[in-house]
């Protein structure tokens, strides 16, 4: 028996600016028609990072408000997925959007681990950075989805990101379905293929759904294998 494979259009990403391509939204109306764009060509999630009108990353309510105003007015039956993911900000910051707009979806980072770039022709490392999410971030910012009502998509980096769910199952505040998104090929997390990938499958829990995320050109290969292995994708940025 077939299933269809759920597509999410990531629509800004997080650093991406318009000197890597001009095409990268910025403003509330941009994501909007991009998410217009990303509807009308299959996909049913749209996910979301804020930025201000130069590009950074913004993390305030008003702008994510906006941002949702303008998605719901072009596509309003679109799944909609904010993220909450940043490096040095602190963790009201990262949820508040989360509480005030009560999103169908939020990004649940599921674990701490080191975030870089690095340029095999130059030799050198960029945004060198730890991203930190320990427990009781963790245990926080779901706390604040299940208040909100939104539903936590488990982003996890690594093999061991999976089994940081184990304990909030116990606790009794991470409710089946659960959705995982497993995230490969950024470095410090997990390398791309689909042997890792055969891996990280096995070791999620029962009643799970779970989406692919490839960076850079592994994304191909692994969205065909995750098709063929009856998973969800998510492309874009």
């Amino acid at each position: 028996m077939y299933t269809k494979t759920i597509i999410t259009a990531a629509l800004t990403g997080v650093l991406t600016t318009r000197a890597q391509s001009p095409a990268i939204p910025y403003t509330p109306a941009e994501i909007a028609e991009e998410a217009r764009r990303s509807v009308e060509a299959g996909a049913s999630i749209v996910h979301i990072h804020a930025r201000q009108p130069d590009g950074r990353p913004a993390f305030d309510v008003e702008t994510y408000a906006q941002i949702d105003a303008e998605v719901r007015q072009r596509c309003p039956d679109v799944i909609i997925n904010y993220s909450t993911g940043a490096i040095g900000i602190d963790r009201e910051t990262r949820i508040h959007h989360i509480r005030a707009l009560k999103p169908d979806m939020a990004a649940l980072n599921m674990g701490s681990m080191n975030y870089a770039i690095y340029s095999r022709q130059q030799k050198t490392f960029y945004h060198d950075h730890v991203f930190a999410n320990p427990f009781k971030d963790i245990q926080y910012f779901l706390e604040a989805m299940n208040a909100a009502g939104t539903r936590p998509e488990m982003e996890c980096f690594d093999a061991g990101h999976i089994n940081n769910a184990q304990p909030l199952i116990d606790l009794g505040i991470l409710q089946p379905p659960y959705q995982f998104s497993l995230i490969m090929g950024v470095l410090g997390g997990i390398p791309a293929s689909t042997k890792t990938l055969v891996q990280q499958v096995d070791l999620l829990p029962a009643n799970s759904h779970w989406q692919v995320i490839g960076i850079g050109q592994k994304q191909w290969k692994l969205v065909a294998a995750a098709v063929s292995m009856g998973g969800n994708v998510r492309v874009g940025l």
